[in-house]
């Protein structure tokens, strides 16, 4: 059966799903970097940011925070709920690297005092500038009850992630997170993480040497990178799905099922925002 496509991206496609208001994300082996227009392919890249993402959005769905995530469908490809994003990301920096190095004039892998939260208005694909919540109340992009809840939505997903990749000698210098909503049938409210959560939208590096686990910087160390984070949080083998030219075809096809305890979980509840008005000044970050 033919997939309808819905949207092409840089390095994910989503098609329309087989079941009501669902959708089928699958991920490419394309990789894109903003300092050059070509988009590269490496082998095996899809079938791990498909398994990192599914793993990190059933670990934010454990401590209660909704994603669109459903049910894995193959290595590839998952079954995500439609949500209406917002036009703008959230982005939590803990260390400082990229352009706040430049924006700051600070030395990359500064520890910043505290979690900085920032949004960043979607231009284009791949293309983010910088706005405050001011921008986002002006134009009526997301509204205060909302405003407070996906703050405190990338504040704990942060908060979880760090433990998490602290645990595996991995530090999470910052990640980028999309939020969309999801309307209920009587006019209910929801919040989900969507999009996805992989070493494609985060910073990690390693805690003890400070090596950088992604392939912003060369495509020819991603699948290395990448595939030890994967190893490190003990969702593929230590023998891994790639070694040098080669690609195990049989140890990808045996990650079909992976992560679905979530999609037969009955019990599985969401939490509509629109009941409690924000606290007072809870919007400024």
């Amino acid at each position: 059966m033919r997939k309808i496509l819905m949207t092409k991206g840089t390095t994910k496609n989503l098609y329309e799903g087989v079941e009501a208001n669902t959708g089928i994300l699958s991920f490419e082996d394309d990789c894109h970097k903003q300092s050059d227009s070509k988009i590269k392919s490496v082998r095996g890249k899809g079938i791990l940011t498909n398994r990192i993402s599914a793993h990190l959005m059933t670990c934010l769905e454990a401590i209660g925070l909704p994603t669109h995530f459903q049910k894995s469908l193959n290595m590839r490809e998952q079954q995500v709920r439609l949500l209406d994003p917002l036009p703008f990301v959230v982005r939590v920096r803990n260390v400082a690297a990229g352009s706040l190095v430049t924006r700051l004039g600070l030395d990359e892998g500064t520890v910043l005092p505290r979690p900085i939260l920032e949004f960043a208005f979607k231009k284009e694909p791949g293309v983010y500038s910088v706005i405050t919540d001011d921008h986002i109340l002006a134009f009526q992009w997301a509204d205060p009850y909302e405003l407070e809840e996906l703050v405190t939505m990338a504040y704990r997903a942060n908060d979880y992630m760090n433990g998490m990749f602290t645990a595996i000698g991995v530090r999470l210098v910052d990640f980028t997170v999309e939020i969309g909503r999801l309307w209920g049938p009587h006019g209910e409210l929801y919040l989900m993480v969507m999009d996805e959560l992989s070493p494609d939208t985060m910073r990690l590096w390693d805690v003890r040497t400070n090596e950088k686990f992604y392939g912003h910087d060369s495509e020819s160390k991603m699948i290395e990178a990448y595939q030890e984070i994967a190893i490190r949080l003990g969702i593929i083998p230590r023998e891994g799905l790639v070694r040098g030219d080669g690609f195990n075809e049989k140890l990808a096809a045996n990650l079909d099922d992976i992560e679905n305890i979530l999609a037969n979980d009955k019990s599985r509840k969401i939490r509509s925002i629109n009941k409690t008005p924000p606290r007072k000044g809870s919007s400024r970050t």
